[in-house]
């Protein structure tokens, strides 16, 4: 299993609390990850990322393992310890100001 980390609004929106769990086919990449996301919780479409062009919207950041992993390519394979579960991905509201 997948561990999801989703920010505060995300898991309002979502209706859960704690981490979300999703089953992905392997290779986990990005871009699988968040259609099993949306597909288990249809509320978050177009939240995370444009329902058009599937690109990541620009105050998301994605995290695992200590990396910044929101530039990678949405078809990279995501890191070992998060397709067996070891460490969660890591969904992240940016802030910006000044």
């Amino acid at each position: 299993m997948i561990r999801v980390v989703l920010p505060a609004h995300l898991k309002n929106l979502a209706h859960v609390t704690g981490e979300v769990q999703l089953e992905v086919a392997e290779p986990v990449t990005q871009r699988l990850l968040l259609d099993a996301l949306e597909g288990q919780y249809p509320m978050l479409l177009g939240t995370i990322r444009d329902r058009r062009s599937g690109k990541r919207r620009p105050f998301v950041r994605f995290y695992a393992c200590e990396e910044d992993l929101s530039n990678e390519s949405p078809d990279a394979p995501l890191p070992e310890e998060v397709v067996t579960g070891k460490e969660p991905l890591i969904i992240l509201g940016a802030m910006a100001g000044g």
